[in-house]
This record gives C-alpha cells, structure tokens and sequence, in this order.
C-alpha cells in the first residue's frame, strides 16, 4: 500500500497525486449507501447541528430539499465509513507521507455535490482550516504534518464538479506556502487548473498546501465523495466535532484479559 518515489516525489512538488481503482465496486456501494442514509437523515432535519454522533452543516431553503453542504465526522452516525478510513489502502500511504507510525484522525466528512444544488468551493488550502491561529496547529515534520484523502463514492467527471488543483506558481502564496490574500480575496490564475477526473473507487491523496477548489454539480448525477485527514501526532491543537473525532491510528490492539483463576495461579 506504500507509493513509490514518484508518487512520493509528485506529492510533494505538485501538491496531490490519484491513485486508480483502489476500492472495489461492492466497497464503494456499500459506502455509498452509508452516504444516502446520511443524506436522508438531513432531510429530516432543519438546521446545522449535532445529531446522531456527526455534525451536519446544512443550507435549509424556504421550500425544496435541504442542500447538504457536509457531514462532518459522517463515521460517528455511520460506523462503516470509520472502518473504511482505517482500512490500510488509505491509512498507510498516509502514514508513509506523514512519516510516522501513527496519526491523528482529524476527518471523516461525506461531501455532497447533488445535481444543481449550487455547492461550490472557492480556491483554498486546507491548512487554513486545521490552523485558527492561538497554537492550534504546528507543523511537526516540516512539510505540513497533514494528509487528506478523497475516495470518490460516484464517478468525478467535467460535469458534476470535479475538484481542481492549481499550480504552485499559479497562486500568490507567502513565504510559509500560504494564499496571499488581496480586498479580502486570493490571487490566482485559474485559466491553469487542473481537473482531476475518475470513477468511483478512485482515490486522491493531497497536503495541506494545495490550492484547490470546484465548481457547482451541473450535471444530472450526483457528486458524493468520503474524506478523511490524517494528522501527524502533536500537530493538530484543536477539539473536532463528533463521536469518536480525533481518533489515534492505527488503533493499539487490548492487551489479553486475564481471568480471576489465572491472577491467582500466577500469584501462588
């Protein structure tokens, strides 16, 4: 499950790579229905709160369906999407990035991009939501101590609103790598974009520091992608909503109980 030096090496310099084909159909439904059942959950609902063990950021309109804008923490309502981000495909390249042996998992949001629903992102970096400043965050390995992972739930194409990285020298960033802001809005050259593009199963790998952003779901399929991030240990400084939230993996297996007659066949 490791990447090799030029998965590495296109990390680090070009912010993400994509690795084809990684869960399997039957994977994927199963977390796609995990995702429906959340997104059913929302409809229900009629405001951004807790509930269920996940945190539900929502767009309430006065008539239509509610616009799910995320679920964050999705795996505390449904336990299979915990398991998957566990699951080695996606824990141990993550640990081979962060070059550590465990990590902290700050995320495991469900996104959801429905047909003509209007979610979008604006260009960003990730680092600007794992740092709130007053020593929420440090970057333990020098190279931003984070990993996020995307695992397509549906196909991503040109249409439904693929995510998009730029460059680095297509934005104007500061001397720590970060979006240099101007009347309160970044500088970039979007014409350089990079769609990324792929079939559900499919998964992207980024830091940190990669600019990115998409636009609306313009198509007639749905968009839905399962997150997760991982933090190199004594990095994140912050409490993350949800049951279970900033877990530490991978998990350090029970040690063995010992029955009452065996501490006292011992003890003799």
């Amino acid at each position: 499950m490791k990447l090799s030096d030029d998965e590495k090496r296109a990390f680090y310099e070009g912010g993400f790579i994509v690795r084809r084909g990684v869960f399997g159909d039957d994977e994927v439904a199963a977390a796609r229905a995990a995702l429906e059942r959340l997104y059913a959950t929302a409809q229900t609902l009629r405001a951004t709160g807790d509930h269920d063990g996940a945190f539900f950021a929502l767009g309430v309109p006065p008539e239509g369906p509610v616009v799910v804008q995320r679920v964050v923490w999705a795996g505390g309502a449904e336990p299979l999407l915990l398991r998957l981000s566990e699951d080695a495909r996606l824990l141990e390249p993550a640990l081979d990035l962060l070059g550590t042996p465990r990590c902290e998992q700050l995320l495991c949001q469900a996104h959801y991009k429905m047909p003509n629903d209007g979610v979008s992102f604006d260009w960003h970096q990730d680092i600007q939501h794992r740092d709130k400043g007053g020593d929420t965050w440090r970057d333990v390995n020098g190279r931003g101590s984070y990993v996020q992972t995307i695992l397509l739930v549906d196909d991503m194409t040109e249409e439904n609103g693929p995510l998009e990285f730029l460059p680095k020298d297509a934005a104007a960033l500061d001397a720590s790598g970060r979006l240099l802001k101007e009347n309160g809005a970044v500088r970039v050259d979007a014409s350089r974009a990079v769609s990324v593009t792929g079939r559900a199963g499919d998964v992207l790998l980024f830091g940190p520091h990669a600019v990115h952003g998409s636009m609306p779901n313009a198509s007639t399929k749905p968009r839905r992608v399962l997150i997760n991030g991982y933090a190199a240990p004594g990095a994140n400084k912050r409490v993350y909503p949800g049951r279970g939230a900033c877990r530490v993996l991978p998990a350090r297996p029970e040690p063995p109980r010992t029955s009452s007659s065996a501490v006292h066949a011992e003890g003799r």
